[in-house]
């Protein structure tokens, strides 16, 4: 049995044992309590995942993201996070809306088919996950430290540089799909990850086994052929990259295979046979709001900035600001039918955006608004 002394913080003097199994068993029920699925612990050797993030960067397929580049030393080195990091407590939180149907697959294919309805990718459709993970990372935490004194700790969503699907692989969470996302049997790839980092030298989970095979299904679906080989994933070509991060204007090759996916971009998840055990969240948090499984383009790119800003108060769609909104909205109206382009709510649009005038983008003959990033 693994024991470490508690210290007392008044003179560091060891007072009782602590039993770490123990302790860990505990960490997953107050976990669970909390709304993730399953907890491991990791330790915190990324030094195979830092060589191949530099190979990565060194591609340029970071496209803009200029953050990956600059807290490349920092992701390298969790103990740059926190001072004696020793261990990664690792957390899974599901996402599927609780309201979902068994059919939840084919349904998202029929939208995606439907070139007037909008698209936004499924984990982005309830509350800002940032804020509902990290808070309850916190209550975990704290609960931990109620039992250990001088519990030192940072907590991590993906806004912190760590190589969270590498420490979840080696906390027995799950696996590296070769889409680069965490898989798991138990519930395939639609849940968010975090992360405590601790000075607490907890027993270690044994990694997770791959379970992927020959399947190449994620590759070949991609619809701007980003996944240019298993695990390696090119940003400047993925939907996602290009509708969240990228600023400005989209590349004009890739937007006809954009499609109507106006935040986001699933496809890789939908096609994976093990999504077919994707669970449905704990937390009303995730549940869809706004209509967002249901809106149509035209719909959205109706809004004024003042309704972006309130129906998205709280979404992590707030964050790409209401000028990118209506680019991804544009393109996605560009590669519509005709018929989409001629509701006849279009005429007032452009006074009530930041685009001025009509123009270009016409794959499928429909007129998109030039906004004036462009």
């Amino acid at each position: 049995m693994e024991v470490l002394s508690e210290r007392s913080e008044d003179t560091g003097a060891a007072s009782c044992p602590i039993d770490l199994p123990a302790l860990v068993d505990r960490i997953r029920r107050w976990a669970a309590e909390l709304g993730f699925s399953a907890v491991g612990v990791s330790d915190l050797d990324v030094a195979q995942p830092a060589q191949r993030l530099r190979a990565w960067l060194a591609r340029e397929f970071h496209g803009q993201m200029d953050y990956m580049q600059r807290n490349e030393p920092v992701r390298a080195d969790p103990t740059r996070l926190l001072a004696g990091a020793r261990r990664a407590i690792c957390a899974r939180m599901d996402y599927r809306p609780r309201a979902d149907g068994e059919d939840w697959i084919d349904r998202e294919w029929r939208r995606l088919a439907d070139p007037n309805t909008a698209v936004v990718s499924v984990y982005a459709r309830g509350r800002d996950y940032h804020k509902v993970v990290r808070a309850r990372l916190h209550a975990l935490a704290q609960r931990i430290g109620e039992e250990v004194a001088g519990f030192g700790f940072r907590v991590c969503t993906d806004t912190a540089p760590v190589f969270e699907v590498e420490l979840a692989r080696r906390a027995a969470l799950g696996w590296r799909g070769k889409h680069t996302l965490l898989l798991t049997r138990e519930a395939g790839s639609m849940f968010f990850l975090g992360e405590i980092l601790t000075d607490l030298p907890l027993p270690l989970d044994q990694p997770a086994q791959e379970h992927c095979g020959s399947c190449t299904r994620c590759i070949d679906v991609c619809p701007t052929r980003a996944i240019v080989a298993p695990y390696e994933l090119d940003a400047r070509r993925c939907i996602s990259y290009l509708t969240i991060e990228h600023p400005g204007s989209i590349p004009e090759p890739l937007r006809e295979a954009i499609g109507n996916r106006v935040y986001g971009c699933d496809d890789c998840q939908l096609v994976c046979p093990w999504n077919k055990y994707a669970q449905r969240a704990q937390l009303p948090d995730f549940d869809v709001r706004n209509g967002l499984d249901s809106a149509t383009l035209v719909e959205l790119f109706g809004w004024s900035e003042e309704q972006f800003r309130q129906r998205h108060a709280g979404s992590a769609i707030l964050r790409i600001g209401y000028v990118r909104w209506l680019r991804n909205l544009a393109v996605a109206l560009g590669n519509a039918p005709a018929s989409a382009g001629r509701d006849p709510r279009r005429d007032s649009f452009a006074t009530r955006t930041p685009c001025t005038d009509l123009a270009g983008w016409t794959p499928h003959g429909c007129r998109a608004l030039r906004p004036p990033w462009r």
